[in-house]
């Protein structure tokens, strides 16, 4: 530590006290929050180290981190710091660090790292994280990239590289450690001493193999460190589920929640093993794909805590544009029914609470099939009782919110027809929602297309439309 490091005050500091010497353990205890958060006073630290140029104090505040912190710490950094702690970071954690940046501050920070550099650092990584870094590099730096790495490396991410996105052999890893089915306990710990590099970082199934290299079974490594040597692999294997090398990460996804497995191997057409899947990708997997459905039900997408304004509005109008051409079409109701409002002003007032009430029934229902849909609860095989069920629910808040909101109407405005249509429409429009929640998304997958992205808009149409056209069709029918 500098002296003029050592001589800042508690006050400059906020409340983060600092001692002459920290351990890294001191410094990681001063970094993070109860929460794991990072402490936007250690971030303000690694700020001051680089502002004064105090690279020893920068190495020793970055380095303290685990590599996940890390990269939690470069979404806080402008990219002139990101700049300055780049070459301070130590190869074997460079890569671990870039895989788990967001994707806009990782384009940055591959820009601003030699390809020499970047090469060493991927190959510490598994082939799936290392292919996944590659694959966000343009043309020009991966050829410069995989130039650099061995030869053993290279062809095993260009092969991982070669499979659809999205899929399992994009999420798989082709590190893994298999063993012939006559091979003893005792010959399998051996050879996981002596192959060392060549396994995979974290592993938990020993898969058994034929001499086609199929699977016929895999073993996990706490059974097979509690037996003896002399056991034969044959008698501890248990049959495990394969995973075709083409199969869409949702229901790789599917199928690790289903069996509650850790890990799986992964199989080519021909049924010989290549890789495995381990849960830390599924992981990553679920979080995604649920962040995305999120996101795709409000019409936004994930533009990241750096993106610019325009790059938000981009992401963000076109929804916006549509959802304004679907409203313009709803208000239509009214221009049909205009003379009808002019008669009774208070039309106007309870028109836009039984178009909103209808919107968020439909919201609520929407929710539950999307996320039924893809979790596999939802399916041919029980869709019609859903729909039944939905329906009814439907029926039994319209009629709730009816009684409650006709009251109201009547208490207010002393006008039993009035608050006759107004209950009769809430009916109408929340039936009218439940349906669309529930048979939009339906419709959307039968139909190949991401229920999430679509249903929001054209439930909000149904449920502004029929609540508009409810209330002033049961107006001209009823009231003078």
């Amino acid at each position: 530590m500098t002296r003029e490091t050592a001589e800042l005050t508690d006050e400059m500091l906020g409340d983060i006290p600092l001692a002459k010497s920290e351990t890294p353990e001191e410094l990681e205890d001063l970094a993070l929050g109860d929460d794991y958060a990072l402490n936007p006073d250690y971030v303000e630290m690694v700020i001051d180290a680089a502002d004064s140029g105090d690279t020893k104090r920068l190495r020793e505040l970055v380095g303290a981190l685990d590599p996940a912190d890390v990269a939690d710490l470069m979404g806080f950094l402008t990219a002139d710091y990101r700049e300055q702690v780049i070459p301070l970071l130590d190869p074997e954690a460079l890569g671990e660090i870039i895989s788990e940046l967001e994707d806009n501050i990782r384009e940055e920070v591959l820009e601003a790292t030699p390809s020499v550099t970047l090469a060493r650092a991927l190959e510490e990584l598994d082939t799936d994280d290392a292919a996944d870094v590659i694959d966000d590099l343009d043309d020009t730096k991966r050829f410069q990239v995989l130039a650099a790495m061995g030869e053993t490396d290279r062809a095993a991410i260009e092969t991982t590289l070669s499979y659809e996105d999205e899929t399992a052999g994009r999420l798989m890893q082709r590190e893994f450690l298999a063993a012939p089915e006559f091979w003893t306990v005792g010959q399998t710990i051996d050879h996981v001493r002596d192959s060392g590099d060549q396994l995979p970082e974290l592993f938990f199934d020993v898969y058994v193999v034929d001499p086609t290299y199929k699977p016929v079974g895999a073993i996990p490594i706490s059974i097979l460190l509690r037996s003896r040597r002399e056991t034969p692999l044959a008698e501890l294997m248990e049959a495990a589920t394969e995973i075709d090398v083409g199969m869409d990460q949702e229901e790789v996804a599917y199928i690790f929640d289903k069996y509650h497995l850790i890990s799986a191997p992964v199989i080519d057409q021909g049924g010989r093993l290549v890789g495995q899947i381990t849960v830390d990708d599924i992981v990553e997997v679920i979080r995604d794909e649920a962040q995305e459905d999120i996101l795709a039900l409000a019409g936004v997408s994930d533009a990241g805590r750096d993106a610019t304004v325009v790059d938000i509005v981009r992401s963000r109008l076109p929804w916006l544009l549509l959802n304004l051409v679907t409203e313009t079409i709803a208000v239509s109701a009214i221009a049909i029914f205009q003379d009808q409002i002019a008669k009774l002003v208070a039309l106007a007032v309870l028109m836009p609470i039984v178009s909103s009430l209808g919107g968020n029934a439909g919201t609520q229902t929407l929710a539950v099939a999307v996320r039924a849909l893809a979790s596999k609860e939802l399916t041919a095989a029980n869709a019609r009782r859903i729909i039944t069920r939905e329906v009814l629910v439907g029926l039994m808040n319209g009629l709730s919110l009816a009684l409650v909101m006709g009251l109201a109407t009547f208490l207010f405005y002393h006008n039993a027809r009035l608050a006759f249509t107004v209950g009769a429409a809430l009916i109408i429009n929340i039936f009218t929602a439940a349906l669309g929640g529930i048979l939009a998304p339906l419709a959307l997958e039968k139909m190949g297309r991401d229920p999430a992205v679509s249903s929001s808009v054209f439930v909000t149409f149904l449920t502004d439309f029929m609540g508009f056209f409810a209330v002033l069709l049961i107006a001209a029918l009823l009231l003078p």
